[in-house]
C-alpha cells in the first residue's frame, strides 16, 4: 500500500496532506481539533473581529496538541471598493491577532498576502494563500508564502477561480515550483485526492465534505441537503451579492435560486423578494436580521426559513452520502487515496 504522505506533511508537521477549509465561524475549534487529531490540518474560521480570535485559538489548543490553521478573508483590504477604512483596519487587526496568538498555519484568501509574510514568519507562523489563477499563485510565491492553495471553479462558497482545478493545478505547480501547491475545489473523495497528487499537488483542501461533519457548526437542514444533493444541484454565479458584492460563488439551488430562476433571472434590484428578511441570527452580541440574497453561513443559531439562505456547496457534494465525524472522514479519505495511488 502506498502511504499518503508528501513533503507538505513535513512542512506543516502533519500526518496526511489533507486540510479542512476554515469556512467562517462554522469552522469551530471542535472541527479543527478533530481533523488535526486525525492527522490532517484542521482550520479555524477566523474572519471575525480581533477580540473573538484569541478565545477560539486557545480553545483549539485545549482540544489538540497537533498543528492547526486559521483562515481569514482579506477581501475588504483591496477588493471591495466601498469598504470603509474601519473595515480595512478591522481585518488588519484580525490578522495581527492571529499572528500574535501564533496560529501554526495562517491561511488567507481573496487578497494580497505580501504585507503579512514577514510578521508571520517572524514568530514561526506558516503563511498560506488561496488563489484563483496561475498569475496570482506566482505573485504569492514571489511574496514568500510557504504554500499556495490553487482553487478551481468547482469549489463551493466564494470562488475566485474561473477554470477547472484539473486545468489550473498542473500549470500552477509548474509556475511556482518549488513552492508547494495544495488543490481545492471539486475534491471530495480519495480518488480525487490521488488525481490531484498525480498532477503535482502536495496536498488538498476540502470544504464541502467537512461541512457535512458532525463537528461543523452548521444548520442541520443545510447538512441534510448536502447529503441529498448531487453536483448538478449546484450553481455558480453572483446571486447572493448582499454583504459581499462582485464575489462569484457556488451553492445549492434552493428556494432563492428557484424563485429567481422562475422569474427569468432578473438583475439585482428586480429580483423576487428583495428587501425581505428571511430570518435572524440569534447571537450573544445581539440579533442580526438576514435579508434575502445576503451572503452568509447558515449556522444553528439562525431562526427563520433556511431554504432561502445560501447553502454553499462544491461539485464534490457528489461524494457525500452521510454526515460523519471528522475523524471518520479523514480515515475514509486516506484509505481511498492510498488504494487509488497503489
Amino acid at each position: 500500500m502506498v502511504r499518503l504522505r508528501t513533503p507538505l506533511c513535513d512542512l506543516l508537521n502533519i500526518d496526511y496532506p489533507i486540510l479542512s477549509v476554515g469556512f467562517s465561524r462554522s469552522a469551530v475549534p471542535e472541527l479543527a481539533a478533530a481533523v488535526s487529531n486525525a492527522g490532517g490540518l484542521g482550520v479555524l474560521g477566523l474572519s471575525l473581529s480581533a477580540n473573538e480570535i484569541s478565545p477560539l485559538v486557545r480553545k483549539t489548543r485545549e482540544l489538540t496538541e497537533r498543528p492547526f490553521g486559521g483562515n481569514i478573508i482579506v477581501a475588504d483590504l483591496a477588493d471591495i471598493p466601498d469598504a470603509s477604512e474601519a473595515d480595512r483596519e478591522e481585518t488588519r487587526r484580525s490578522i495581527a491577532a492571529a499572528i500574535a496568538e501564533r496560529v501554526p498555519v495562517l491561511i488567507l484568501f481573496w487578497g494580497d498576502p505580501g504585507p503579512f509574510v514577514a510578521p508571520a514568519h517572524a514568530v514561526g507562523v506558516k503563511l498560506l494563500i488561496q488563489v484563483g489563477s496561475v498569475d496570482e499563485a506566482v505573485a504569492a510565491a514571489q511574496a514568500g508564502v510557504d504554500a499556495v492553495i490553487a482553487q478551481g471553479v468547482e469549489a463551493g462558497g466564494h470562488v475566485k477561480a474561473t477554470e477547472s482545478i484539473w486545468d489550473v493545478l498542473p500549470r500552477a505547480v509548474e509556475a511556482v515550483r518549488p513552492t508547494p501547491v495544495i488543490a481545492s475545489g471539486g475534491i471530495g473523495d480519495g480518488r480525487a485526492i490521488a488525481r490531484a497528487l498525480q498532477l503535482g499537488a502536495q496536498g488538498v483542501s476540502l470544504g464541502t465534505r467537512f461541512v457535512a461533519s458532525e463537528e461543523a457548526w452548521i444548520h442541520n437542514v443545510y447538512k441534510r441537503r448536502l447529503v441529498e444533493s448531487q453536483a448538478d444541484d449546484t450553481f455558480y454565479g453572483e446571486l447572493f451579492d448582499l454583504w459581499w458584492p462582485n464575489a462569484p460563488h457556488r451553492a445549492l439551488k434552493r428556494k432563492t435560486y428557484e424563485e429567481w430562476d422562475a422569474a427569468g433571472r432578473p438583475v439585482t434590484g428586480n429580483r423576487p423578494g428583495e428587501g425581505e428578511i428571511i430570518g435572524t441570527f440569534r447571537r450573544p452580541g445581539g440579533d442580526l436580521p438576514w435579508p434575502r440574497y445576503a451572503s452568509g453561513m447558515l449556522t444553528p443559531d439562525f431562526d427563520g426559513e433556511p431554504e432561502y439562505a445560501p447553502m454553499w456547496a462544491g461539485t464534490s457534494v457528489d461524494a457525500i452520502d452521510k454526515i460523519q465525524p471528522a475523524a471518520a472522514i479523514i480515515e475514509e479519505l486516506v484509505a481511498e487515496a492510498e488504494a487509488a495511488l497503489a
